[in-house]
Order: structure tokens, then sequence, then C-alpha cells
């Protein structure tokens, strides 16, 4: 079988950094989700670090048709509450399934 596509990133280990995207949402690579055992899952429990301070939120995790990547989008309360904007790096110190709830198909 040959692979198609671009390579992506090789993250297979927590605590990695991310951009947040334009959209809110912050990318979690393909081989750290395989890495994590959470591709599939709907829901997770992120805890991020940004300027020092660590918060933890329940997010539902976005997913791409043929990719085992996932997004996540940062809740508005959380993005007023700590100034985090568009573009800014923020590092996740980890990601837990949510109440095990699998995707199904």
């Amino acid at each position: 079988m040959v692979r198609r596509g671009a390579r992506g990133f090789n993250v297979t280990s927590m605590p990695y950094e991310a951009r947040v995207y334009i959209n809110n949402q912050v990318l979690v690579p393909a081989s750290l989700s395989r890495a994590l055992g959470i591709n599939h899952y709907r829901n997770a429990i992120i805890t991020i670090e940004y300027n020092g301070f660590r918060t933890q939120f329940r997010v539902k995790l976005l997913r791409t048709r043929n990719t085992d990547s996932r997004q996540f989008t940062i809740p508005r309360s959380v993005r007023e509450a700590y100034g985090i904007k568009p573009l800014d790096t923020v590092r996740v110190v980890s990601i837990e399934p949510g109440n095990g709830e699998k995707a199904t198909g």
C-alpha cells in the first residue's frame, strides 16, 4: 500500500506544543491520536498550559473522514479567561478519553 498525502507531524508523547488556529481549534496529530488510543472517542478531557497557567476542560473531538488526526475547539470561557488568541502557542499537557463514549462507524 502506498501512502498518499503530506507526511504530517511526528508527535507521539505528551506534552506537546500546538498553534491555535484562526477558528480557535487545536490539532491533535494522527500519530499522537493513535499513541493515546483516542482516535475512536468523541469526547476528551484536555489539560492545557498557557503563560504558566494550567486549565482543564471537556471538549468534543472533531475528525476528518480519512485520517486519525483530531481537532478540538478551546471553549470561549477558557479563551477569554486566559487571553488565548488565534496563532498563539499552547502546551497540551494531557488528553484523556471523556466518559468512555466511542464513536460508531
